[in-house]
């Protein structure tokens, strides 16, 4: 028997071995050959169209037959030198690299290595002895899962009561290099997620061509195997990065592989590590989050491929990333609203103004941390800063009917001042037209235009008129404009002495009352 060949029984122990999943290396440290021979053993039992296990009548001569019968005449051919299949495995995550151009450069480099047919069997044989997740191709740069795992991490809020809050972990897997991004959140709120994701991108340092999140409620508004519905903030988010949103399909389990095992390997390597330590902040429990991912994507190699996460992230995903913007996302979130008779928006308990043609209308309204903005139909028609729920009002002049806004620099103590320039009459008269009106500005526009008769008529039978309008209980604009118009500002209402002062009160009747 040729010296390559090894014992019948170390032939069936390597192919059982084989069968059982043991790698190459380990089934020749275990029959006790050489990782070669091994390696020849496999091959010529697939070359001979042989399946496993034998069958049972097969002798161990009817066995040497079928592995060695052409033996002799292959005198002299040169064993094939064995591809390194973990870097044929990431080469075909980069773009538009196929296993028939890998197997060009590889044959120009051993031109007596496998032929093609022989070559993809090989690497499928090599394949699918990985996992599920890693063997689904992901190309550099591509895809990032995002999702929460299932297991909480308990924070200590109160150190005198002991009482604790459950911690959320949000996990980001790179589908290419699976390079692995974790962080604990109080909730899976909108305002978390969004936030946790500007940290992962941050922390791989650009933005993929796609975020694939799972059905959950704060992304997808509506979940659809043809037209999912993403959370419009989501979206917006998503956009600024230059994403896009790709929600996994209801009830398909395998699109969220990748997603699935790295939160799994998070609550093993991250939450299985954390059990016995205590935590008294978000803070402090991220940062024990952060030294152990340093440690899983940058020190622990992944089996079979021999390299890091962090090595293929910069090898596969790192040329193909979006690079980040200049300024991260401000979390905004959308609102719809119902624009007042009033031409006011209420949010949060407080009043924004919109230019009044958009009364009664709907509209939309974006909130950030410091603005509010207001869309009709698309087109923003207002932005305001944001102010505390007082149930006050924002009003810009603007946004006014002309008639409202000739007004809006008006205040009580502006008309008093005003008509107490005038004179003590003149005051006496605005302050009983403003006591008088169920509400006070219901009498600015009456003291404004006795104010404004000043002017064509002079201060002095302005002043006159007021005093005969209050003898007379003639609180109007229309009044006193009758009392100028026809002169009765120059006649008394009864004699009083040249030098007397008239006493205005607004409890004084008056000589009409007794007429």
């Amino acid at each position: 028997m040729p010296a390559e060949r090894t014992t019948m029984r170390q032939v069936r122990e390597v192919l059982r071995l084989k069968f059982a999943g043991v790698p190459t290396r380990e089934i020749a440290r275990r029959v006790g050959v050489a990782a070669s021979t091994a390696r020849a053993t496999i091959d010529r039992f697939q070359a001979a169209g042989l399946s496993w296990p034998l069958p049972a009548e097969m002798t161990e001569a009817a066995l040497e037959a079928r592995l060695y019968a052409n033996v002799g005449t292959k005198q002299g051919h040169r064993r094939q030198v064995e591809p390194d299949w973990a870097a044929i495995h990431r080469e075909l995550k980069r773009k538009h690299v196929t296993l028939s151009i890998l197997w060009d450069e590889y044959i120009e480099r051993h031109p007596d290595g496998y032929r093609y047919s022989r070559f993809c069997e090989l690497y499928r044989a090599w394949e699918s002895k990985l996992s599920v997740t890693m063997r689904q191709t992901h190309a550099g740069g591509d895809k990032l899962f995002v999702d929460y795992a299932g297991d909480t991490v308990p924070v200590i809020i109160d150190r005198l009561t002991g009482a604790t809050r459950p911690a959320q972990i949000f996990v980001a897997v790179l589908g290419a290099s699976n390079f692995t991004y974790a962080e604990a959140t109080w909730t899976q709120g909108l305002g978390d997620w969004i936030a946790a994701h500007t940290h992962a991108f941050s922390a791989i340092g650009g933005a993929p061509q796609l975020i694939v999140p799972d059905n959950a409620k704060v992304a997808v508004i509506k979940a659809c195997l043809y037209e999912p519905q993403v959370n419009r903030t989501y979206a917006e988010m998503a956009a600024h990065y230059g994403a896009a949103v790709l929600p996994a399909r209801p009830r398909r389990p395998r699109d969220k592989a990748k997603v699935e095992a790295g939160v799994l390997i998070v609550e093993r390597w991250l939450i299985g590590r954390l059990r016995h330590r205590r935590f008294h902040s978000l803070a402090e429990l991220n940062a024990a989050i952060g030294e152990l991912l340093i440690r899983l994507n940058e020190e622990r190699p992944i089996r079979r491929l021999g390299v890091t996460r962090r090595q293929l992230l910069e090898e596969l995903d790192r040329p193909a990333l979006k690079s980040l913007p200049v300024e991260p996302y401000v979390f905004a979130e959308w609102r719809v609203r119902r624009v007042g008779i009033d031409y006011h928006v209420d949010v949060d308990d407080h009043f924004y103004s919109v230019p009044y043609r958009f009364a009664r209308a709907e509209v939309e309204v974006r909130l950030t941390a410091r603005t509010i903005e207001v869309f009709a139909r698309g087109e923003r028609i207002a932005v305001h800063l944001r102010s505390s729920g007082n149930n006050k009002h924002t009003t810009i002049p603007d946004h006014m009917p002309s008639s409202h806004r000739r007004y809006a620099d008006w205040t009580i103590d502006r008309i008093r001042k005003d008509a107490a320039g005038v004179g003590p009459a003149t005051a006496a008269l605005c302050d009983l037209i403003l006591e008088r009106r169920p509400h006070p500005e219901q009498g600015f526009r009456a003291c404004l235009g006795i104010l404004r008769l000043a002017r064509p008529f002079g201060v002095d039978r302005l002043e006159a008129a007021a005093t005969r309008a209050i003898e007379i209980g003639a609180l109007t604009y229309g009044s006193v404009r009758s009392i100028l118009d026809n002169k009765l500002d120059r006649h008394a209402a009864h004699q009083r002495a040249a030098d007397s002062v008239p006493i205005l009160h607004p409890n004084i009747r008056g000589a009409r009352y007794y007429q």
